[in-house]
């Protein structure tokens, strides 16, 4: 990001009230000298007396001169600012560069610059420059940090400009500002294998043949690179244009993860809360499938999909990784609470396209609630429920009767279904997801698969 001062081409339009400006940043020593210089002058006229007049030009004309040095230096001063990274997880540093030059033909008296940071970022940072030879540049920096996800706006860049004598002081702010982005902190989560993940967990991937004989053969149209061995002639005289021959395509295994935002289905607020839990659990489910080569879609209560440009809200088949994954951390940044009361909304979109696995992030259910999830269970090849008590979230104390009941409910719809205590561990838990705590988990009523 670089920003200058008011472009020159806009400078006759803007220096007589730039001018009136510069002016009205005059100092107490500057309005001083400006006064003892007209009254010196007034007085020097009265009784005649010419060195006195000389001295009360001297100094009302200085502070008159320094306005002058100021205004046309306001118009040559550029700053840019240096954002490293762009994203980062909470709780973790981003440090901020500005860069400041004197593009002007003077140097520039005291610099003073701050710099507009939200109060989430800690307290805004301020810096102060000696005199910069024309054309000379000078980079200071800070680091910012957020304990809450969000995006936060950086800027915009503010600065006092002051003549060596301190007879004039300019303030300014420069327009443009950078965004840091603060993404939920993801748990690095193990790669153990999930019951009924399509084409083996760890694997990713199926492949479907595209043709099972001569006779059946899906032709598609001609593409710049396809090989011409592949061109298939019948169809290419049937269509009047040249066809080829559809190969074995892959297909890649995929994974819902479904995340309750309902506000009446979470209590409390804060870094600590169960939604902010379950948040940083959805993101670390997402990259977790990411990278064991899932087609990912992150669903909401609302019936919204991210990324949503392939199939079902899946990403396309030409889309990376790592942009679907940017996007989905980009939206959990920001997601809070939804007014709504139910989940039906999230039951349809699964109803459309639900193939794959589901792994869902729930907050309070009722019995209504935890029915219409039950049935979720048909409409996918595996369903894995981390249910949050909120208010044993809110109070320190052990999950309640209540979501073991619910616990219960989902295990027999088919669900693997766990309840998550206060301060529980995300990779704990997938790992007994996964069944490698099978045989303690069922001496418990809230563990295990179903």
């Amino acid at each position: 990001m670089t920003d200058t001062a008011v472009p020159d081409g806009r400078r006759g339009e803007d220096d007589r009230g730039g001018l009136r400006a510069t002016l009205g940043g005059l100092t107490t020593r500057g309005r001083s000298f400006l006064a003892a210089g007209v009254a010196a002058a007034v007085c020097a006229y009265v009784l005649g007396q010419a060195d006195l007049l000389r001295v009360g030009l001297l100094l009302a004309v200085l502070p008159l001169l320094c306005v002058l040095v100021l205004h046309r230096t306001r118009y040559r001063v550029a700053t840019s600012r240096r954002l490293t990274p762009r994203r980062v997880e909470t709780g973790t540093e981003a440090r901020v560069g500005l860069l400041m030059e004197n593009v002007s033909g003077l140097p520039t008296g005291l610099l003073m610059l701050q710099d507009h940071v939200p109060y989430t970022l800690g307290s805004r940072p301020r810096f102060v420059l000696d005199r910069v030879e024309a054309g000379g540049r000078r980079e200071v920096s800070y680091r910012v940090r957020s304990d809450l996800r969000g995006r936060f706006p950086l800027g915009p860049l503010q600065m006092r400009l002051a003549d060596p004598f301190g007879l004039c002081e300019l303030t300014r702010s420069f327009s443009s500002y950078d965004t840091l982005t603060v993404v939920p902190r993801t748990e690095a989560l193990p790669p153990v294998g999930l019951l009924g993940a399509a084409g083996g967990y760890g694997d990713g991937q199926q492949r479907s043949l595209a043709l099972a004989g001569d006779d059946d053969i899906i032709p598609r149209a001609y593409r710049h690179g396809d090989d011409l061995r592949r061109v298939h002639w019948r169809s290419t005289a049937r269509y009047g244009e040249l066809m080829v021959r559809r190969e074995e395509q892959p297909q890649r295994a995929r994974c819902t993860v479904l995340l309750d935002t309902r506000e009446v289905a979470h209590q409390g607020a804060g870094p600590d809360s169960a939604f902010e839990w379950a948040v940083s659990g959805a993101a670390s489910a997402l990259v977790h499938m990411l990278e064991r080569g899932y087609a990912v879609r992150l669903l909401t209560d609302t019936g919204s999909a991210v990324p949503g440009e392939g199939s079902e809200g899946f990403g396309g088949p030409m889309q990376d990784p790592a942009d679907s994954a940017g996007l989905m951390m980009d939206t959990l940044a920001v997601i809070g609470h939804s007014e709504g009361a139910g989940l039906s909304r999230a039951s349809d979109v699964l109803r459309a396209g639900g193939d794959g696995l589901l792994v869902a992030f729930l907050g309070d259910l009722d019995e209504e609630q935890a029915a219409l999830v039950g049935r979720m269970r048909g409409r996918t090849g595996a369903a894995v429920a981390f249910l949050l008590d909120s208010g044993a979230w809110l109070t320190g104390g052990s999950v309640s009767g209540a979501v073991g009941d619910r616990v219960r409910q989902l295990r027999e719809a088919g669900w693997t279904a766990l309840a998550v205590p206060p301060g529980a561990r995300l990779a704990d838990l997938w790992q007994q997801a996964a069944g490698d705590g099978a045989e303690t988990a069922a001496d418990t009523p809230y563990g295990g698969w179903s």
